[in-house]
């Protein structure tokens, strides 16, 4: 039987709130193994739990309980420099409001993660080229945000998320801002990235319809895991 290696382990994740006298829990005991080269969907309401998930996973926040290993680094162990310098290295990031700097070209938004790892000035702004290309972009490097419609910028955020390789890949609601035909163009687009490269992809949505192209929907209600739907024998799209 071939082991298949783990991408992310979270073990007994706990994330407790305290607001004035209240305690609220966001997360209750989660345990959770997603592996290298899965497309995985967190799926649930506002309020569920999803966001914590994965703001703990990204190590933007502490949890009050249990362990988050990435790519075999336990994040949860980790001060906030040693997280700032693994965010770099490790992980790439889609966002649903973009979260591109406004004064920077598009090739100067993918060029960003490459400066962070010390790539060397031509070299990054040819893999930033190559991928902006990749994304559809190839008339539109010299444009600013501003100057892209909502489907051009996300294009944007995701040639700076893959640009750099990264094993993992956390996608924010990223069709949230999107009508529904450039919404199925943008998840084809980091469904092919992610299989090209065999990234393992974690997708947090409340869109059951984005959730549909994951190998894995993993439910969440209330902080828990609700249940685990097996996609993979069906999802045929971005291949």
């Amino acid at each position: 039987m071939r082991i298949i290696d783990a991408a992310i382990t979270i073990k007994d994740l706990r994330k407790v709130y305290r607001i004035g006298d209240e305690t609220v829990v966001a997360l209750d005991s989660v345990s959770l193994t997603i592996p290298v080269g899965e497309i995985c969907a967190i799926l649930g309401t506002s309020g569920s739990g999803k966001s914590t998930l994965l703001n703990l996973m990204a190590g933007l926040e502490k949890p009050t309980r249990g362990s988050i290993i990435i790519s075999k680094y336990p994040i949860h162990k980790m001060d906030e420099k040693q997280l700032a310098r693994f965010r770099q290295l490790k992980v790439g990031f889609i966002f649903q409001s973009y979260h591109l700097l406004s004064s920077y070209t598009a090739l100067e938004n993918v060029m960003l993660p490459l400066i962070f790892r010390g790539i060397p000035g031509n070299e990054r702004e040819q893999a930033a080229r190559l991928m902006l290309e990749a994304v559809g972009l190839k008339t539109h490097m010299r444009h600013k945000p501003t100057q892209l419609s909502g489907g051009q910028q996300q294009r944007v955020g995701i040639a700076r998320a893959f640009v750099s390789k990264p094993p993992v890949v956390f996608a924010d609601e990223p069709t949230g801002n999107l009508d529904s035909r450039t919404s199925e163009e943008i998840m084809q687009l980091i469904m092919g990235m992610a299989r090209q490269y065999n990234q393992t992809l974690v997708i947090v949505t409340h869109d059951i319809y984005v959730a549909r192209y994951a190998d894995r929907i993993i439910h969440i209600l209330d902080g828990n895991i609700e249940r685990i739907e097996n996609n993979m024998q069906t999802n045929k799209r971005g291949e």
